[in-house]
């Protein structure tokens, strides 16, 4: 039996998926919009966002280019980051270590950064940075206490 990097509705979602919608959910929370928002821009329930988010469903290729203008990135975004070991057309699994493993793909990272952006005084913002720099050089992120 030939693999066609489709699956069946038990095997896991392809990696390929799960990378291009975990980049239209980095994307989306980068400009502060919600799954509602994005889906009536591009004429779908935010579930079917979840899922493109998820990687359960595949992004075709007329939705990944709406997705491209609402976004407002060009199509290659999607696809950046995706590691050199993993074949365009699903045929195996990459070798590369999965994307989500990026801390910039985590809730908390964007939120953090998104809160550091709207302080206004340059004075707090050092001092917040040089707190960050220090809680960070102890081992294991405790300070032994």
């Amino acid at each position: 039996m030939i693999k066609t990097g489709r699956r069946q509705k038990a095997d896991k979602p392809n990696p390929i998926d799960v990378h291009v919608g975990a980049r239209v959910r980095l994307r989306r929370t980068l400009l502060g919009m919600s799954q509602e928002k994005l889906g009536d821009a591009i004429g779908l329930t935010f579930q079917q966002v979840q899922k493109y988010e998820r990687g359960a469903n595949r992004i075709g290729a007329s939705r990944l280019y709406d997705l491209s203008r609402v976004l407002d990135v060009p199509v290659s975004y999607f696809f950046e980051e995706l590691g050199e070991g993993a074949p365009p057309n699903g045929m195996s699994e990459p070798t590369a270590e999965p994307y989500q493993a990026n801390p910039m793909m985590k809730r908390e990272t964007l939120e953090l950064v998104r809160a550091y952006l709207r302080i206004t005084d340059p004075q707090i913002k050092r001092r917040l940075f040089e707190l960050a720099k220090a809680l960070a050089a102890f081992p294991n992120g405790k300070s032994g206490d």
